[in-house]
């Protein structure tokens, strides 16, 4: 309770609230427990101003619920604490035997927490005096031990609510305080490892200089290591050229062609004989200028592209084994979920689990089935078979919000509905859904917390429009021109923890344009994003 009385910050807005609502809520009970009692036992003196009073109680409950503290100014959330004050001053004064002195603690615990030593004072002062006016004005409040020990009792809560509060917020400072400096600490080993990696990659390079007479004149030891032509026994290493099986003879090896005096880019060549720990290189080799009409030699670069080509084979090793690795166990998965569903016996929560398994186990499935076309397909892809019927698109992307909006709040955005009004139209409702929840997806996942998503279906006679607009941080204009690509991730991206495959916009193209429609981005840095999906209502209209 003290926790939730922390003081007001415009970043806390949800946290203020609900502080108020409970402090309220419990203030409003502990009346209702006065009220009873003191009805019961018959001690109220003025049913009238009682019930009055009790009534402005539950109406401060019901405005705590109401009223959005949060947009108000600071001042303001003194009324709510001030008007109990005065109202169980009242409800004393119609019941004066009936003890109801003691819930000025909630006020006081409240005011105290919030507004500090001033806060402290004021309230017990406020109480200090009513008490003494009640007990002066009143012939059945006489002067006792609690006339000086409540007022100090509601001091001495206020005070503990105020140093309470006050020690949170110590702490606060201290944590936010550390996180900056583990902030700095990250940063900093960041800039760190950036510089090792600089230093590494430019020890990667061979560099060779060779003169008119093919003699070496100028080498680095990263040449000699990636351009060694024999192995630690002395023997000469095969050489194959980049299809890695075509063997290349000694004098048509790279080095030697540029020691002739030919001139090649980025040509790959394979080290060592397959199924051996070889290494991929890519030469070039360039003639320096020749003043004076002299042949100056010239010089030949050398890198290891080992990890690169194997990662390429490796993807394409991955894609061509997807089908029998994942998609065969997939389907059989998918086929024992629906026997299982089929048994009548099964119970209401057990088949709700299994429904959602059979779902993502099927969105699955089609995941494996979009990699292998993207993967395969040349240019836009290969050509998606699709089962249109009559659909209402808004129904769709309302289903869409509702599936993604707990992961959406897991990560601090809102999602908001714009203009979405019925619209049916002649469509792969599966594959509209997959556009819509890619989409959807990719907002959640690169914006930062806090930050919010627009939806908005239209249509006009002819063609409907899907908008997903954020106001997150927008795309540099040097990714946009490669934002539909496959496996594409920007550089911000790529240092994130924030995994993908890269596959997401490029599918949802391929599957606007299978519709016969389009989709497109409006962007700019620190401008949010806006993907548009325009699709026809009618397929006789797309074609």
């Amino acid at each position: 309770m003290v926790e939730a009385m922390a003081p007001f910050n415009p970043s806390e807005g949800l946290g203020l609230r609900r502080s108020i609502v409970s402090n309220q809520s419990l203030l409003a009970a502990a009346a209702t427990i006065g009220v009873i009692v003191s009805i019961v036992l018959g001690q109220v003196r003025d049913p009238s101003l009682f019930f009055v009073g009790a009534a402005v109680v539950y109406a401060g409950t019901i405005a705590a619920v109401l009223v959005r503290w949060e947009t108000l100014p600071r001042w303001a959330l003194l009324l709510l604490p001030g008007a109990d004050v005065v109202v169980i001053a009242v409800m004393r004064e119609s019941a004066p035997v009936a003890g109801l002195g003691l819930l000025w603690a909630f006020p006081a615990l409240w005011i105290g927490g919030s507004f500090g030593l001033r806060g402290v004072v004021g309230v017990s002062s406020v109480v200090s005096i009513l008490l003494l006016h009640q007990t002066i004005t009143d012939n059945e409040q006489r002067f006792a031990s609690s006339t000086f020990i409540l007022p100090f009792i509601i001091a001495a809560l206020s005070s503990m609510a105020h140093l309470t509060a006050r020690r949170a917020r110590a702490q606060r400072a201290l944590l936010e305080k550390q996180s900056a400096e583990l902030r700095r600490a990250v940063e900093r080993a960041q800039r760190q490892e950036d510089l090792v990696t600089e230093v590494l990659d430019a020890v990667d390079f061979g560099v060779t200089r060779i003169t008119a007479t093919g003699e070496f004149a100028v080498t680095n030891t990263a040449h000699g290591l990636l351009l060694n032509t024999t192995d630690a026994f002395g023997h000469e290493i095969a050489v194959f050229a980049a299809d890695g099986s075509t063997a290349i003879a000694a004098s048509a090896s790279p080095l030697a062609r540029a020691r002739a005096g030919e001139v090649f880019e980025s040509e790959m060549v394979w080290y060592g004989l397959p199924g051996e720990d070889r290494r991929a290189l890519s030469v070039t080799a360039r003639r320096l200028p020749a003043p004076g009409g002299v042949d100056a030699g010239g010089v030949v670069v050398s890198r290891d592209v080992t990890v690169e080509e194997q990662a390429r084979r490796a993807r394409e090793d991955l894609v061509a084994s997807v089908s029998h690795e994942l998609r065969t166990p997939l389907t059989s998965i998918i086929g024992y979920l629906d026997l299982v569903l089929d048994d009548d016996t099964l119970g209401d929560a057990a088949r709700d689990r299994l429904e959602i398994a059979e779902r993502n186990a099927s969105r699955l499935l089609e995941l494996v089935a979009d990699i292998l076309s993207q993967s395969t397909a040349s240019g836009g892809g290969s050509a998606i078979e699709l089962d249109r019927s009559p659909t209402d698109i808004a129904a769709l992307v309302r289903a869409a919000i509702e599936s993604i909006e707990p992961r959406a709040r897991d990560h601090g955005i809102r999602i908001l509905t714009g203009e979405m009004a019925p619209i049916r139209a002649v469509v792969d409702a599966r594959r509209v859904r997959q556009i819509v929840d890619n989409l959807l997806s990719n907002a959640v996942k690169y914006i930062p917390r806090g930050a919010s998503i627009t939806v908005t279906v239209t249509a006009d006679v002819q063609s409907l429009s899907i908008v997903v607009a954020d106001d997150g941080p927008g795309i540099s204009p040097s990714e946009q021109a490669r934002l539909f690509e496959r496996f594409f991730r920007g550089d911000a991206v790529r240092k994130t923890s924030t995994h993908g495959s890269g596959l997401g916009l490029a599918i949802s193209r391929d599957l606007a344009r299978a519709h016969g429609g389009e989709i497109t981005v409006r962007t700019a840095s620190g401008e949010g994003a806006t993907f548009t999906v325009r699709l026809p209502r009618d397929p006789k209209e797309g074609a």
